[in-house]
């Protein structure tokens, strides 16, 4: 069944799509627990130790138990994507697309059931489980078309004979993916894409708290693709830390700063240099002047800010307003919080689940008390029901410089920055050490200029009632963090992230 949905979509538009889900994400539920093994050239990998995975929305229902990688099960995975770079790095880049692209058929055939699983590990709605495991589709569709579009990455240079010049881009070798829990499909594939378009292997190593997710996409690709391309672990940071201390070529890693700055500090065995393709938090603003249409911009931040539960590094996190006008957009935020209905992803009137944990909920208590100290909470606060639920969360008139404006939260939690002029309010939403995303409400077109052209940050959104900070998709936006935000000045979904995974070599060679 055809699925047309992408992250500022509103609904799945389909009766029996609507059914189809709730059908998988029931049966996922009512099913025997899934055990989840590793993936090591091929062949299915179990471990004396395990991690256990909960459903967040129903804490006494186990949905997967994986299996945990050793040093040795590391050390043996990247031993097995050695052994194939040679091989899949003189595979043409043809056939490696039509190989990637027999795995797009399988996504596309197991849709709802990818997305149910997706939805019963995370607790996501329908829309944003389903819009997730599309974007892989896209993703696909966007890389593969981007190695043909730039024929391989090989150009002639200038001939002065008997010589023949070819500038071109190799791969390095056998990258490191390590992926994060709140996107555990898409940003699974995209990383992995990036690297295996490219002609590299992988060593996927998913989140200890969506191990399955990330498994049941990174098998397909295994599956497709010659055994040892694509090698699959599971565990904790521990495992994380130590496939990054092996000597593979590249890291490709989405996840919080402090671990992706710490990965890009960390020494190959062989003390060469390698690439560290990292995608990190933000602490995203949006800048509301008072020539906004405020009706937008309240919904385009309601829709950034709160969607996943806030569980998203292009999460909305500071609402940096004109004075002027922040009293009627607050009051604007408030009517659409109103209309959102926490609960199930079962139930198609849910907006938002729960967030994905206690480590997450027990931050989200403290910051609601740090606010109510300190500032004032507007709206939002802990369901009183069985698991980590959180109405959306509004705060105000927290002191200048108050840590809750500056450090990343990863929850539905707001704040509201109330400035006078412009100059000001680029000033506060610079104030951080993320660069991420950052939008603008505005009718002024001398106001967009100076936001376009002072902002700090890789993803820009003006007046975007879709999304204020968020909804970037394959070909469509590009999605680059800078300063804390990002390793590489580059990010994906566009044009420029494929050749991270590869490195400049001229040839010049003569006929005898």
């Amino acid at each position: 069944m055809a699925v047309a949905i992408n992250y500022a979509s509103t609904s799945l538009g389909n009766a029996e799509l609507e059914q189809q889900f709730e059908s998988e994400l029931m049966r996922i539920r009512g099913s025997e627990t899934t055990s989840v093994p590793l993936i090591i050239g091929g062949v299915e990998v179990h471990s004396s130790s395990v991690v256990e995975r909960f459903d967040p929305c129903h804490l006494d229902r186990k949905i997967s138990s994986a299996a945990v990688a050793t040093t040795e099960h590391v050390a043996a995975a990247v031993a097995a994507a050695h052994a194939q770079r040679k091989a899949w790095r003189n595979t043409s880049y043809q056939d490696r697309n039509a190989a990637i692209r027999k795995a797009r058929t399988v996504i596309e055939r197991d849709l709802l059931t990818i997305s149910a699983i997706l939805s019963a590990e995370t607790g996501k709605t329908r829309l944003e489980a389903v819009g997730e495991t599309q974007e892989v589709l896209d993703m696909i569709d966007h890389y593969c078309g981007e190695i043909e579009r730039n024929e391989g990455y090989s150009k002639p240079l200038k001939a002065k004979d008997p010589e023949f010049n070819t500038d071109l881009l190799i791969p390095f070798g056998t990258f490191a993916v390590i992926v994060p829990f709140n996107f555990p499909v898409a940003l699974a594939a995209g990383m992995m894409l990036g690297a295996l378009v490219t002609g590299n292997t992988v060593v996927v190593k998913s989140s200890d708290k969506t191990p399955l997710s990330t498994h049941v996409v990174a098998k397909i690709f295994a599956d497709a693709l010659p055994a040892g391309v694509v090698n699959i672990l599971h565990g904790g940071a521990e495992v994380g830390a130590a496939l990054g201390a092996t000597d593979v070529d590249g890291i490709a890693f989405t996840g919080s700063s402090k671990v992706g700055w710490e990965l890009a500090a960390t020494r190959s065995p062989n003390g060469l240099p390698r690439p560290v393709l990292a995608e990190m938090g933000g602490h995203n603003p949006v800048i509301v002047m008072p020539s906004a249409n405020l009706d937008d911009a309240a919904t385009g931040i309601v829709r950034s800010a709160y969607g996943l539960s806030g569980q998203k590094c292009s999460a909305l996190r500071r609402v940096v307003v004109d004075a002027s006008v922040a009293d009627e957009l607050a009051g604007k935020i408030v009517e659409r919080i109103n209309a959102l209905t926490v609960g199930d992803p079962l139930d198609v009137a849910t907006n938002l689940g729960p967030v994905i944990d206690d480590a997450i909920g027990a931050r989200v208590d403290a910051a609601l008390a740090s606010a109510q100290k300190d500032g004032r909470v507007i709206t939002g606060g802990r369901l009183d029901v069985p698991g980590n639920f959180f109405a959306p969360v509004l705060v105000a008139d927290l002191p200048a410089g108050h840590p809750l404006t500056r450090e990343e939260l990863f929850a539905p939690f707001v704040t509201m920055i109330t400035v006078n002029g412009m100059d000001e309010a680029l000033a506060e939403a610079n104030a951080v050490q993320y660069g991420l995303s950052a939008g603008v409400f505005s009718r002024d077109q001398s106001e967009v200029d100076q936001f376009l052209d002072e902002i700090q940050a890789g993803v820009l959104y003006v007046n975007r009632a879709a999304g204020a900070t968020t909804g970037a998709w394959p070909g469509v936006q590009s999605f680059c963090g800078w300063k804390m935000s990002g390793s590489s000045g580059k990010g994906g979904l566009a044009y420029w992230y494929l050749p991270g995974f590869m490195r400049e070599q001229s040839r010049t060679i003569v006929e005898v």
